[in-house]
């Protein structure tokens, strides 16, 4: 079930999505980080300030009361930003994701958005692929990848953003 999520599902999300992008457990799933990325995807207190903008939403996958998944839309100008599409490690490739990308055009539409727009660091060549495959395609807008103590770069390559877009 998608649903959206509120200020109680906070350290649920917290724990699903940096265990889905960093660390020992998302090497489980074919989306970690961990190769390029140390440190922490995101926290609570973060999470907090992103529920309370009245412009975000984050939608939760559901399944027997415990969130597997879930993504952050941004309402930005006459588009719509998504990002951070989580899918617990273990449960990558049963379509989950798929849902979540569905859901967020919905929304879009919903909200008279005509597009979605995201930014993938440019290494992660197999996702994407695989948002391409799911009909996003590449701008050709690059932007830097921003250096901060919760994104620590380990990566010997560079890291930049590819900007993705789907019209709804």
């Amino acid at each position: 079930m998608i649903t959206k999520a509120t200020l109680q599902d906070i350290p649920a999300l917290n724990t699903l999505i940096n265990s889905a992008y960093r660390g020992e457990s998302s090497k489980k799933g074919w989306t970690t980080e961990a190769n390029l990325l140390e440190g922490k995807r995101t926290t609570e207190e973060e999470l907090s300030e992103t529920i309370l903008d009245s412009k975000n939403t984050i939608l939760k996958f559901t399944e027997n009361d415990q969130i597997i998944g879930c993504v952050l839309l941004v309402e930005k100008e006459d588009k719509l930003y998504l990002g951070m599409l989580t899918v617990s490690p273990e449960l990558q490739n049963s379509g989950i994701g798929k849902k979540l990308l569905h859901q967020a055009e919905i929304h879009a539409k919903e909200l008279g958005l005509p597009k979605i727009i995201m930014t993938v660091i440019s290494v992660r060549e197999e996702l994407v692929a695989w948002y391409k495959r799911n009909g996003y395609v590449d701008t050709g807008v690059r932007e830097p990848f921003p250096e901060s103590d919760v994104h620590v770069t380990v990566s010997e390559e560079p890291l930049e953003f590819i900007v993705l877009e789907k019209k709804v």
